[in-house]
């Protein structure tokens, strides 16, 4: 029997082959639709190569400073200095100042809401003592999060120094990390606004993600814009318990000389897709643990057959005009030869539908089952030969 290679719940190679739906279309050169729940791709117009994110890649700084607070290294009281080069990077600011002590807490919101540039360099520093001591920190956190498509040079996402780099698959999976992993840090993505003082003026910066006001159930991640870039926005959403993680790249809007504008158009696109997702996809419930999926051929066993379960529910989301055309086959090396252990990984089963990403899930064998031993063998051999088995 033809052998399937395990392609993984979550996420695969092979869902860059996918087609993109008819129903779903967007002018962002990079896009993906995730399930929050599952960390299921529903949806993806070349999201499986890097490209850069621009300011987005802050989502990766943040998850260092979130981890680092989770291990109890450092709390949100902690300071750090502002040295003169954090203090001297350019594009979006923070308005810190060189010299000034700033708490963790203010720097998290001063990274994530106004994206400030200088702020990440502050919380580089503090952290990793310095630049490419944190970049080196990010690389590695970034395998250990499975960030396959992922490279990092700075951190905040500007294009100097250049080659830093990521994919829509990437950043949806670091949302979804953020958003699970670190949930009593993730409120800070739902602040609207950030207020400092700067030579004695109070500063009063939105938050640049405007889908927060926009689009129902919104509540963060992150947006990003170069040249190279385009705007871009990664997105979440939570509905009546379901999550939807959103990715876009590559918007370009030439048309306009200021941010004001593209701002608004990002968080259109960026909420027409949410509200489409919601609309479109729906989870269908085929399979809990310990349902007998099928059954695999055994040889030299006490059983001829042993049958087939998955260890977690099997409820795949799809849009619902693929429902109808889904296929859902079992694949395995056959006959399984026995000895088999109970819960033994055998099989996989293969979920196929229209417009949909091939999604493969282990499959176990539900019970064990014992071999017959050298002399039942035998005679496995000899009723082979004559035709009996």
């Amino acid at each position: 029997m033809r052998r399937f290679a395990f392609i993984g719940l979550l996420f695969s190679s092979v869902l860059a082959l996918a087609p993109a739906s008819g129903a779903i279309s967007t002018s962002a050169e990079h896009a993906l639709i995730m399930d929050g729940d599952t960390g299921q791709v529903l949806w993806a117009k070349d999201a499986f190569v890097p490209m850069p994110p621009a300011s987005m890649s802050k989502l990766m700084t943040i998850e260092l400073l979130f981890k680092e607070l989770k291990d109890g290294r450092i709390k949100l009281t902690t300071t750090f200095p502002v040295s003169e080069a954090a203090w001297r990077t350019g594009g979006s600011t923070g308005f810190t100042r060189v010299g000034d002590n700033l708490s963790v807490e203010d720097l998290i919101q001063r990274i994530i809401v106004v994206s400030g540039n200088d702020a990440c360099v502050v919380v580089a520093e503090g952290l990793g003592g310095t630049n490419d001591n944190f970049v080196a920190m990010m690389n590695a956190r970034a395998k250990q999060l499975g960030l396959t498509q992922s490279h990092f040079v700075n951190s905040n996402g500007l294009p100097e120094p250049p080659g830093q780099a990521m994919s829509a698959l990437d950043l949806a999976k670091l949302a979804r990390h953020l958003i699970y992993d670190y949930p009593q840090y993730y409120h800070y993505f739902s602040v609207r606004s950030y207020t400092t003082t700067d030579q004695g003026k109070q500063i009063t910066q939105p938050n640049r993600d405007l889908t927060l006001d926009k689009v129902q159930g919104a509540d963060g991640l992150k947006t990003g814009h170069t040249d190279a870039a385009g705007y871009g926005i990664t997105a979440s959403a939570k509905r009546d318990g379901r999550r939807i993680i959103l990715v876009l790249n590559g918007l370009r809007y030439p048309q306009y000389n200021n941010d004001y504008f593209p701002n608004i158009k990002r968080s259109e696109e960026a909420g027409r897709i949410i509200d489409m997702a919601f609309r479109e996809f729906r989870q269908y419930r085929l399979f809990k643990p310990g349902d007998v999926v099928g059954q695999a051929q055994v040889w030299g066993g006490t059983e001829a057959n042993v049958p087939l379960t998955v260890k977690t529910p099997l409820s795949p989301v799809m849009q619902v005009d693929s429902r109808n055309g889904m296929k859902v086959t079992i694949s395995y090396d056959g006959p399984l030869k026995a000895p088999i252990a109970q819960d033994q990984r055998v099989a996989t089963l293969v979920i196929t539908a229209p417009d949909y990403p091939p999604l493969s899930v282990p499959l176990y064998a539900a019970h064990a089952v014992q071999g017959t031993g050298f002399f039942g063998r035998m005679m496995l051999g000899v009723s082979a030969l004559l035709g009996k088995h």
